[in-house]
């Protein structure tokens, strides 16, 4: 059993969260970094956890210490990791950390290139509002819960979001294949992370791998009307038992989603066919888990969605602003349809920000190709600094219309020239949809709703 742990690079959104759960476990917790920036920064102040300076120190490292945790964004010649290994320290990635906490527990994991953050979240809610006691680990800030990893002694279930990037600097590994799942669910798949994964085999690959490690006895909850899921779970020698689900029967009224099921119409705060056919996964995984359906649908009509999915900035009468993290194309896609098709008399301006390695790479941006078709008005804004940061060629604007399609969308490279054209915009009876995984470079969102939508 360990006590008293080191995480190098501990400012990480993930890595601080790991920090305060094992320091709420009793743990003995200390930490490095040579940035750690908000909300991080406070969070870990606030639990006593803050290293006392930045950088790198490998005096923080000796033989006291019973485990040495390794963040992604650390480097393999990291001093500290360096001194860990010459002491022979147990040196573990955050996933593998995380299976040695979880070990005597049923894992539950959600993957997929699109969803996984959604269902956990889902799933999650369901179980808090149920009051069914479980560890976690998420990858974004919940409503109603203030550190995204909890870590308790004992048995009983984890819910883990399983992510394909890889696990540490020393282990190149996708963190999703360190949990070993009893309950595995995969919710889509997308060729996304191509610097890590040169082609979509390779990328196709890792789901393979992850299907082939789940526990004996286990059960794959996937969504069967995704063609590369379906097909991966068709295939020979899967001993675990398969559970294939699809959109749920629904109706919209008033911009508000419906679900008609076998315990009566159960209304909603969230839309779009993607979410709806991800609370149909995340219903499986919590029946698989012991949740009636009965006891599901109660709970999940008070989920609001998780952090900048779909979320609501500002409105007025006839028109709403929405921001979502969605970057990837298929949820570039999925995320304008699910708004076109709730407010389908609304007109509707799309607005994305190329942000990702995938997304600004010349050989990945041909798969952008109609995503934006939903939009009555479609945008896209990429940084050319950004471009260069990241030590990728140049990229033409040209380039970036024609790929997603010639005449559909018009681009910016300016972050105030595109603040100035949304507010030149007529915004009775539309809808706008701010999609990034940034920030567009500066552009309060908050501030931006207000000036185009008011207060309502």
């Amino acid at each position: 059993m360990h006590s008293r742990v080191h995480l190098i690079a501990i400012g990480g959104s993930a890595m601080h969260n790991l920090a305060i759960a094992l320091h709420q476990k009793g743990l003995t917790v200390t930490g490095s970094d040579d940035e750690i920036v908000e909300p991080s920064r406070s969070r870990l102040a606030s639990h006593g956890l803050l290293p006392d300076a930045i950088g790198w120190d490998e005096g923080r490292i000796s033989a006291a210490l019973d485990a040495v945790i390794v963040g992604m964004h650390a480097r393999a010649d990291n001093p500290e990791l360096l001194r860990a290994q010459a002491l022979n320290l147990p040196v573990y990635s955050y996933p593998e950390y995380l299976l040695e906490q979880t070990r005597h527990k049923k894992r539950l994991v959600v993957g997929g290139s699109h969803g996984k953050t959604t269902i956990t979240s889902m799933i999650l809610h369901v179980l808090s509002q149920l009051g069914v006691e479980t560890d976690f680990m998420v990858g974004a800030q919940l409503e109603g819960f203030d550190c995204m990893v909890k870590l308790s002694p004992g048995e009983g279930l984890a819910v883990i979001e399983g992510d394909e990037y890889l696990s540490s600097p020393i282990d190149r590994r996708p963190k999703f294949h360190l949990y070993r799942p009893h309950i595995a669910l995969i919710s889509g798949i997308a060729w996304d992370h191509i610097n890590v994964f040169p082609t979509f085999e390779n990328y196709l690959d890792q789901f393979r791998i992850f299907i082939s490690l789940i526990e004996p006895g286990g059960v794959l909850v996937y969504a069967a009307d995704d063609p590369h899921v379906s097909a991966l779970a068709d295939e020979a020698g899967i001993t675990a038992r398969l559970v294939p689900y699809h959109v749920p029967k629904y109706r919209i009224e008033a911009g508000q989603a419906v679900l008609e099921t076998a315990v009566g119409d159960v209304p909603l705060k969230i839309f779009g066919r993607h979410n709806l056919q991800n609370l149909e996964g995340a219903r499986l995984a919590c029946r698989e888990a012991g949740i009636s359906d009965e006891a599901f649908y109660s709970a999940i009509r008070s989920f609001r969605g998780a952090s900048r999915r779909l979320e609501r900035v500002a409105s007025h009468a006839t028109g709403t602003m929405f921001r979502d993290f969605a970057h990837s194309p298929s949820k570039l896609r999925a995320t304008a349809a699910a708004v076109r098709e709730a407010y389908p008399h609304h007109r509707l301006v799309a607005c994305m920000e190329l942000h990702t390695f995938s997304s600004l790479n010349d050989n990945f941006l041909d798969e952008y190709a109609g995503t934006m078709d939903p939009a009555d008005s479609a945008l896209v804004y990429f940084n050319p600094h950004t471009v260069k940061h990241k030590k990728l060629p140049g990229i033409d604007p040209a380039r970036v219309e024609a790929a997603f399609g010639k005449g559909r969308v018009e681009v910016f490279t300016d972050s105030a020239a595109l603040s100035k054209r949304l507010a030149g915009m007529e915004w009775t009876h539309t809808n706008l949809l701010m999609l990034s995984s940034g920030n567009f470079d500066g552009i309060d969102f908050n501030a931006l709703g207000q000036r185009l939508f008011g207060n309502g």
